[in-house]
């Protein structure tokens, strides 16, 4: 939801900048930089990045998990076994 903030005044900042002429857009340009760089916002920043990469690590795990039960499935099916939670060793190749 910040995020999304984030880039509405962006984009806020880019209409007005655009309207009022190169002199203004340098203007809103450093406020954004300036406020990019404050350490609050740094930190906040760091905090969010961190959340995504242990989120999307396990996502990532669950996916494969996934995946993998869903291929066991496959190649069961297709090789006429009556348990679909056999593994097979070596993988699928179709």
């Amino acid at each position: 939801m910040k995020k999304l903030s984030v880039l509405a005044i962006g984009a806020v900042g880019y209409v007005l900048g655009s309207r009022a002429g190169r002199e203004r857009y340098e203007q809103i340009k450093g406020q954004a930089t300036k406020l990019w760089n404050r350490p609050v916002v740094q930190d906040a920043a760091g905090n969010v990045e961190q959340a995504v990469k242990s989120t999307a690590s396990d996502v990532g795990s669950k996916i494969a998990d996934v995946a993998g039960d869903a291929s066991s499935k496959v190649v069961s099916k297709v090789k006429g076994d009556k348990d679909p939670d056999v593994t097979t060793s070596g993988g699928a190749s179709f």
